[in-house]
C-alpha cells in the first residue's frame, strides 16, 4: 500500500510528509520510504497557531479558521507528495494533523484536540484520509500519546541491546524495549529552548539554530534546580505532557525576578532538556539509545544528552535507515495502515489503555479504498528497507 503520512509536531514549525510503500506479510510489516520533505507553515498562519495556544486565550471562530487553514495546508503537502513520490497515484493519506490541546488533568487525559480538517486533503487528492489518532486510545484509558510507541517496538524488535528509541521535538518522548515495552513523554524537549530564544529576541527568532546561543553560555545551576523541581519529572510512566505546560509563560514565571544573560537563559533549558531525558531512561538502562526530531539537529543538546547517558550508545535513527526528520511521519504512515486493514494501533502497556483498539477516523475518498488481503494476526516486527 502507497500511504502518505502528514505530521506537525509541537514546535508548530512544519508539516513534514513521507511517501511509504507498506505491505505485511508473515506478521512483518515492511516499510520502504519513497521520500520526504518538509514545508514550512506560512509565516501569518503559524502566529495565529502560536497565538491560540496556552496559556493565550481563543474563541471558536479562531479554532474554526485554523482547522480549516491548517486542514488546506495539510492538503497541499498531501497533493505534493502524492505527485513527488508516487507520480501521482497513491492508496492512503495519514494525517496526525496539528494538535493545539492535550488535556491533561490530575495525571489523566481527558481529551485531546488535533486541528487540520481531513476533508480538505481527501477532496485535493482524492485518497482516503486517516486522521484523528489519539482520541481512540484516550477513550480507552490511555494517554493518548506516544503513539509513535508500537511503531518503535515493532522497529526495534530482535535487537540484542535494550533499546530506547527517543524522539526530541517540542516534548521529549522515549520508548524503552522490553517485556513489557514502556513509553512516555520525559517533559521538552525543544519548547523551551524555543521559549528562551523567542523571549531573548523579542519573538524575532524561534529556535536556537545549531545550538550555537547555548554553546555561547553557561549553565545556572540554580535555576536548573528550580526547574527541576517540576512535579510532572516525578511522575511515573505512562505519563504525557506538552506545551499546556511547558509553554513561554512558563519561563517567564521561573525567570521572574532574575537578571541573566541571554545565552545563559538557554544553555540552561537546554541542559533542562538533557537532564530531564537521562534521568527518565536511567531506571530502564538502555544500553542504545536512538534519537530523532529536531532536537538531533543542535549539537550542544546532543553532547549534554551522550554526557548525561555514559553507560549507552547514542546514535541517531539515520544511522539504522530511518531518516531523523521522516520518523514521525512515517510511524503515522504505518498507523493509518494498520487502521485500514483493521488492526490495532496502540501499545497499551505503553499508553496505559485497557486493550488494543484501532485509531483514527477515515474520510472517504472519491474512490474507494483498496485494501492488500485482511490479515489474519497483528504485526510482531517492522523492517525499514533501503534502496542504498
Amino acid at each position: 500500500m502507497r500511504v502518505v503520512g502528514l505530521m506537525s509536531g509541537t514546535s508548530h514549525d512544519a508539516i513534514d510528509a513521507v511517501g511509504a510503500e507498506v505491505t505485511l506479510r508473515d506478521s512483518v510489516i515492511r516499510v520502504r520510504i519513497a521520500g520526504h520533505l518538509s514545508r514550512p507553515y506560512p509565516p501569518r498562519l503559524r502566529r495565529d497557531l502560536l497565538d491560540a495556544l496556552p496559556p493565550e486565550r481563543t474563541d471558536m471562530a479562531m479554532v474554526c479558521r485554523l482547522d480549516t487553514a491548517v486542514g488546506q495546508e495539510f492538503a497541499a503537502v498531501a497533493e505534493a507528495a502524492v505527485r513527488e513520490f508516487f507520480d501521482g497515484t497513491a492508496d492512503l493519506v495519514a494525517s496526525h494533523g496539528q494538535t493545539v490541546f492535550h488535556w491533561v488533568e490530575d495525571g489523566s487525559v481527558r481529551g485531546t484536540l488535533q486541528l487540520g480538517q481531513p476533508s480538505w486533503i481527501a477532496e485535493r487528492t482524492g485518497l482516503t484520509v486517516v486522521s484523528d489518532f489519539r482520541p481512540r486510545d484516550i477513550a480507552a484509558g490511555g494517554q493518548g500519546a506516544p503513539l509513535v510507541a508500537l511503531f518503535d517496538a515493532l522497529w526495534l524488535a530482535g535487537r540484542e541491546e535494550r533499546c530506547a528509541a527517543l524522539n526530541i521535538g517540542g516534548i521529549a518522548n522515549v520508548t524503552v524495549t522490553g517485556e513489557p515495552a514502556a513509553a512516555f513523554d520525559t517533559g521538552p524537549g525543544n519548547a523551551l529552548i524555543d521559549a528562551a530564544v523567542e523571549l531573548c529576541t523579542d519573538g524575532r527568532e524561534h529556535l536556537d539554530r545549531d545550538g550555537a546561543r547555548a554553546a555561547a553560555g553557561r549553565v545556572d545551576e540554580d535555576l536548573l534546580w528550580i526547574l527541576l523541581t517540576e512535579p510532572y519529572f516525578r511522575l511515573p510512566p505512562p505519563k504525557t505532557t506538552g506545551k499546556e505546560l511547558f509553554h513561554r509563560g512558563y519561563l517567564e514565571r521561573v525567570l521572574r525576578g532574575r537578571t541573566m544573560s541571554p545565552a545563559d537563559i538557554v544553555a540552561t533549558v537546554t541542559a533542562l532538556t538533557a537532564r530531564t531525558i537521562a534521568d527518565a531512561l536511567a531506571p530502564f538502562a538502555p544500553t542504545e539509545v536512538i534519537a530523532s526530531g529536531g532536537g538531533t539537529r543542535n549539537p550542544v543538546l546532543m553532547s549534554m544528552l551522550a554526557d548525561r547517558l555514559p553507560a549507552a550508545r547514542l546514535l541517531t535513527s539515520d544511522q539504522l535507515g530511518l531518516p531523523s526528520v521522516a520518523k514521525e511521519a512515517t510511524a503515522f504512515a504505518v498507523l493509518g495502515f494498520l487502521t485500514a486493514h483493521g488492526l490495532p494501533g496502540n501499545a497499551p502497556t505503553c499508553t496505559g489503555a485497557a486493550r488494543p483498539v484501532m485509531l483514527g477516523s477515515i474520510t472517504p475518498g472519491t474512490v474507494g479504498l483498496p485494501l492488500s488481503p485482511t490479515p489474519s494476526a497483528a504485526p510482531r516486527r517492522l523492517e525499514v528497507l533501503s534502496d542504498a
